[in-house]
């Protein structure tokens, strides 16, 4: 690549008005042929190391605002995620139910499976995070109770299904006028209620699926996997119960390549090159977490210094809720129908040790059926759900309307802060999104077997949008913006590169500000696949290279298990408050 400005003014990032008005001599841009594509380096030998900014955060008593953001999705976002640089969240639910609130624009309808009938619903739509205008995608392979995940070009690539889904990988491109492609046959085994897990080199591995103990590379598009690609997984066999609470298993890397796996109660380390299992961890006491237990769980954010060298990161990961062993039985199949109370507890775990313990706190109030939302403070929101009974159809009562704040550090006081409940019950399929304004798009909750307005808990298509505590008026001024033509957008492993704000303070105390990249989530019955949040070292901020405009010069993760390859949401956050808007980086070898 070519070098610009050289010898003179090679920051751009410091220019005003076009023209230089600052002069370091450490720090450099290249100029990127691929387009217009921003990538900033900073050479490592002459930029001081300012330590780890702690991100306090201000002090505030708001307790968040809801709005409905559209009436009519046209689906039950049984499914969602948000696809990056376009800014569109992708929801999709279930073929076999067909029907929805949205009729395909036009021919062809989806031909019915083993009959002469067609199908002339949509199933799967992209909603704009802005305008709420919605353009309905075309399915013909079922995706209920599927999985997915980004690559390393921000598609989503989705895994498995339900009947003539169940062994299809089904891919979306990025672009106005893309469509599904499917792969039937793709898989080895049929993947319903699996999980898809994203690995450090961008390869994706999928765990389990009901009457499957077993897992699968997902292969490359287009390829099929043979039976002998197909491994078996006594854990998953092991941790299966009369009713199975080992679906949809919580899968997360971990910092040293190893894969955290835990179903129902228990959990291992899994060497995905070696396929050994490494390491088993205590069991999590008090019933199952995972479906249809469905507890809700996340990894905690990684936590980077300026230069790391620490040849093992810590990664630490949460589990609330759930419900007892036999929760499902007496909900779903005993009559009259019983309600068990769910589970109030929150337990954590350092996966990076052997000698790992869980330590468990107690929630405000029990949840099931819950999503755990890493804020782009670090912070968790515990959102969504039920207080007893258990997932399926009709299965739970008393939806749990307060979304709880669980603060990941700090000492004394409880971790835990109630804020403003919801009106709309989101219960059995329900999902969220994370949002680069900071919000949170809250969608689906269907407990009945298709769509179904006459019911207790009515199949919902409202989409809402939450506002967490830090969208406090008063912390407005602490919302600083990124300027995106002088901010680098694409990083690679290990590197320097230059991040600039405006408005956030003039004097910027840098002990109170914090850089975090997001990795967007595959939200489904209240897992969350994929969901990753890492703090990266500040290395040096640069103030006042204008009014009240500043350079942030950070070091991007050294390696691909801290963060795999693709994109993600940088937030700049100062006192505990996000920017107004998270810019997009991809991150790349």
């Amino acid at each position: 690549m070519t070098m610009l400005w050289r010898g003179l003014c090679i920051l751009p990032l410091l220019f005003v008005s076009g023209n230089c008005q600052f002069l370091f001599p450490f720090l450099h841009q290249l100029d990127n042929p691929v387009g217009n594509v921003r990538k900033v380096g900073v050479s490592a030998d002459k930029i001081k190391k300012k330590g780890n900014a702690n991100g306090n955060a201000a002090v505030t008593n708001y307790k968040g605002k809801w709005e409905i953001f559209t009436k009519n999705s046209g689906v039950s976002a049984m499914h969602l995620i948000l696809l990056p640089k376009i800014d569109q969240a992708l929801m999709f639910d279930a073929t076999v139910w067909q029907m929805s609130k949205l009729k395909l624009p036009s021919p062809p309808c989806r031909h019915i499976e083993g009959t002469n009938e067609e199908d002339c619903f949509c199933h799967s739509v992209l909603l704009d995070i802005e305008t709420a205008k919605i353009r309905p995608l075309r399915l013909k392979y079922d995706t209920w109770c599927s999985s997915g995940a980004l690559d390393v070009n921000g598609r989503l690539v989705s895994t498995g299904g339900y009947n003539n889904g169940s062994d299809t990988v089904r891919i979306l491109n990025l672009c106005p006028t893309c469509d599904w492609q499917e792969y039937p046959g793709a898989l080895g085994n049929g993947r319903w209620y699996a999980t898809q897990v994203t690995l450090g080199d961008g390869r994706f591995m999928v765990f389990g699926g009901r009457n499957f103990p077993t897992y699968e590379f997902v292969p490359p598009e287009g390829q099929r996997n043979a039976k002998n690609q197909v491994f078996p997984f006594k854990f998953l066999a092991e941790t299966h119960d009369a009713v199975e609470n080992n679906l949809y298993p919580f899968v997360y890397l971990s910092t040293d390549g190893n894969l955290f796996i835990f179903a129902n109660n228990r959990s291992i380390l899994l060497n995905p090159n070696t396929q050994q299992i490494i390491h088993e961890f205590p069991v999590l006491p008090g019933g199952a977490r995972n479906y249809p237990a469905s507890g809700s769980s996340c990894l905690l954010p990684i936590t980077l210094q300026p230069d790391e060298t620490r040849k093992l990161i810590p990664a630490e990961v949460l589990i609330c809720g759930g419900a007892s062993h036999e929760a499902f039985a007496l909900a779903d199949l005993k009559r009259p129908k019983t309600f068990l109370p769910a589970n109030k507890d929150c337990a954590r775990i350092d996966i990076t040790k052997r000698n790992g313990k869980w330590k468990i706190s107690t929630m405000p109030s029990a949840r099931l059926m819950g999503d755990a939302v890493v804020l782009p403070t670090g912070d968790v929101l515990l959102i969504n759900g039920a207080q007893s009974g258990s997932a399926g159809w009709d299965d739970a009562r008393d939806p749990n309307f307060t979304p709880v704040l669980y603060r990941v550090r700090g000492g004394g006081g409880s971790k835990f802060t109630e804020l403003k409940p919801s009106q709309i019950p989101r219960m059995y399929h329900s999902s969220f999104a994370l949002l680069p304004d900071g919000k949170i798009l809250i969608a689906g909750s269907n407990s009945n077997a298709g769509y179904v307005e006459n019911s207790l808990f009515p199949t919902e298509v409202r989409v809402e949008k939450f506002s967490p505590h830090y969208f406090d008026p008063m912390l407005k001024k602490f919302r600083a913006e990124i300027i995106l033509e002088k901010s680098a957008n694409q990083i690679n492993y290990g590197k320097r590169f230059v991040v600039q704000i405006r408005d956030a303070d003039k004097a910027l105390d840098e002990q109170n500000l914090q850089v975090n990249i997001y990795y967007p989530a595959f939200t489904t019955h209240g897992i969350s696949m994929n969901q990753r949040l890492v703090q990266l070292g500040i290395v040096q901020v640069i103030k006042n290279v204008a009014p009240r405009t500043h350079n942030i010069v950070l070091q991007a993760p050294i390696h691909s298990n801290i963060a795999p390859p693709g994109y993600y949401m940088l937030f700049v956050n100062f006192n505990g408050v996000p920017c107004r808007r998270a810019m997009w980086v991809q991150l790349l070898p």
